[in-house]
C-alpha cells in the first residue's frame, strides 16, 4: 500500500537520472523558471544566490509537494479518509501543483494524482456496500424489536414486561437511523405495540383494585355477620354458622395484602372467641382434654411433617392458618401438657414467620404494619384476658379464672411471638 516507492522514484530522476536542470532553469539575476507541457513558467526569483542554491531552494518546494502527495496516496490506500473528502484533497493538490512555485517533474506529480483518483470508485461501492450491509442489520434488530414488542403487547406479564420494553428502547436508541420512511414506520409500529400494552396493563391493574375493593367489602360484611356468634352459647348451630363464614371468606377471594391480613385477624379473634367458649364448655362438660391433647399432637405431628421442607410461603401460611383454627377447634388440654404444645405451637409460627420474612423483609413496608396490628390485637385481647381473670377471682368464680388463665396463657405465647416477629422488622 505505500507510495514511498513513487515519491523516492520522483528523488531519484532529479538526483540519479535527470539533474533539476532538465525541468527548470536559472537566469543570470537569479530568477528560476520551470518547464511544463505548456512551456516555461517563472517561479520566482532568488538574488544573491548562485544558480546551483537558487535551483535548490525550488527543488526543494518541490520534494516537499511530492512528499505531500505520497502522504496523500498512503491515506487514501489506507481508507483512513472518506473517499468525499480524498477528492477534494485531490482537487486542491492538484491546483498546487499546477501553481506550483517549485522546479521538478510536476506532469509526474499530476499523473500521481490522476492514479489516487483512479482508487477512489472502488472506495466508494465499498462504503456503499457496507451502508447496505449495516443498513440490513439495523432493519434486522429493529423489526426484531417490533415483533417481540407486539408479543409483549398481546401477552399478560405485567411485570416482567415493563422492564422489558425499557431495555428494548435503549437497544433501539443506540442503533443507528435509516431511511427516514421505513425509521419512521418501524418507529410507529414500535410505538405503538408500547402505548397497547402500557394500556393493557393500567386496565388490568385498575380491574385488579376494583376487584379487591369488591372482596374487602364483602369480608367486612362476613365480619359484621360473625361478631354477634361470638358470645352465643349454641355450640352447634353456631359452629355450623361459623364454616358457612368460613367458606363464603374463603370463596370470596384475596383483597389487598394489608387489608386481607387485618381482615382476617379480626374475623380469627371472633372465631377464636366463640371456639375458645365452645372449647371450654365442651372440656368442662364431658371430660375431653385427653382426647384433645392427642388430637393436638397428632395435628402437630403432621402439620410439622408437612412444613419441614416446604419452600411455598403462601403455601406455608394457608397451612399455618388451617392448623392454628383446626388447633383452636380443638378445645383445651390438660394443664401440664400446655408448656409443650405451646412450644412446638410456637416453634412452628416462628418457621412460617421465618419464611414470610426472609421473602417480605426490607421490601415491604406494609409487612411491618401488619405484624403491628398483629401485636395490638394479641395485645388487647391478653389485656381482656387479664381483666377477665381479675374479675373471676374477684368474684370468686374459681373455674372462670382458671378457663381464662389458660387463654391468657395461649394468646400471651402468642403474642409473644407476633412481637418476636415485630422485633425482626425493627431490626431491619
Amino acid at each position: 500500500m505505500s507510495t514511498e516507492p513513487a515519491y523516492r522514484a520522483r528523488l531519484v530522476s532529479m538526483s540519479d537520472k535527470q539533474a533539476p536542470s532538465d525541468f527548470g532553469r536559472v537566469d543570470d539575476d537569479g530568477t528560476v523558471w520551470v518547464r511544463t507541457a505548456d512551456g516555461e513558467r517563472n517561479v520566482g526569483q532568488v538574488p544573491d544566490a548562485t544558480p546551483e542554491e537558487a535551483m535548490a531552494f525550488y527543488t526543494r518546494r518541490y520534494e516537499n509537494l511530492a512528499a505531500e502527495i505520497s502522504l496523500l496516496e498512503s491515506r487514501v490506500k489506507a481508507t483512513a479518509m472518506s473517499p468525499e473528502d480524498a477528492r477534494k484533497a485531490i482537487a486542491t493538490s492538484r491546483t498546487a501543483v499546477e501553481n506550483a512555485n517549485a522546479v521538478g517533474d510536476l506532469q509526474a506529480l499530476l499523473r500521481d494524482l490522476e492514479r489516487i483518483e483512479e482508487l477512489l470508485p472502488a472506495q466508494i461501492e465499498a462504503r456503499r456496500k457496507a451502508r447496505a450491509e449495516q443498513n440490513a442489520a439495523t432493519i434486522a434488530s429493529k423489526q426484531a424489536m417490533v415483533d417481540e414488542a407486539e408479543k409483549l403487547a398481546a401477552g399478560n406479564d405485567w411485570r416482567g414486561g415493563v422492564d422489558r420494553f425499557r431495555a428494548l428502547l435503549e437497544e433501539w436508541k443506540a442503533l443507528p437511523r435509516i431511511d427516514r420512511t421505513t425509521d419512521n414506520e418501524m418507529w410507529h409500529k414500535f410505538s405503538t405495540a408500547r402505548t397497547t400494552y402500557t394500556r393493557r396493563r393500567k386496565a388490568h391493574f385498575s380491574e385488579l383494585n376494583s376487584r379487591r375493593d369488591e372482596v374487602k367489602a364483602l369480608k367486612e360484611q362476613i365480619i359484621k355477620e360473625a361478631e354477634p356468634l361470638a358470645s352465643s352459647t349454641d355450640w352447634g348451630p353456631t359452629s355450623g354458622a361459623f364454616r358457612d363464614l368460613m367458606a363464603r371468606w374463603k370463596a370470596a377471594g384475596s383483597a389487598r395484602r394489608s387489608d386481607d391480613d387485618a381482615l382476617w385477624a379480626r374475623f380469627r379473634a371472633i372465631q377464636d372467641q366463640f371456639f375458645d367458649a365452645r372449647s371450654a364448655a365442651q372440656s368442662a362438660a364431658d371430660g375431653e382434654q385427653s382426647e384433645n391433647l392427642k388430637a393436638k399432637l397428632a395435628l402437630l405431628d403432621k402439620v410439622e411433617a408437612d412444613l419441614a421442607d416446604l419452600q411455598d410461603v403462601d403455601r406455608a401460611k394457608a397451612i399455618h392458618r388451617e392448623f392454628l383454627t383446626r388447633f383452636n377447634e380443638l378445645g383445651h388440654v390438660p394443664r401440664g401438657s400446655m408448656r409443650e404444645l405451646d412450644s412446638r405451637v410456637r416453634t412452628l409460627g416462628d418457621k412460617v414467620a421465618g419464611m414470610e420474612a426472609e421473602q417480605w423483609r426490607r421490601t415491604d413496608p406494609e409487612a411491618r404494619k401488619r405484624a403491628e396490628d398483629t401485636v395490638a390485637l394479641f395485645q388487647a385481647q391478653v389485656d381482656k384476658l387479664k381483666r377477665d381473670v381479675e374479675d373471676a377471682e374477684a368474684a370468686g368464680d374459681a373455674r372462670r379464672a382458671r378457663d381464662a388463665s389458660k387463654s391468657l396463657d395461649t394468646y400471651t405465647s402468642w403474642l409473644d411471638q407476633a412481637r418476636e416477629t415485630l422485633k425482626e422488622f425493627q431490626q431491619a
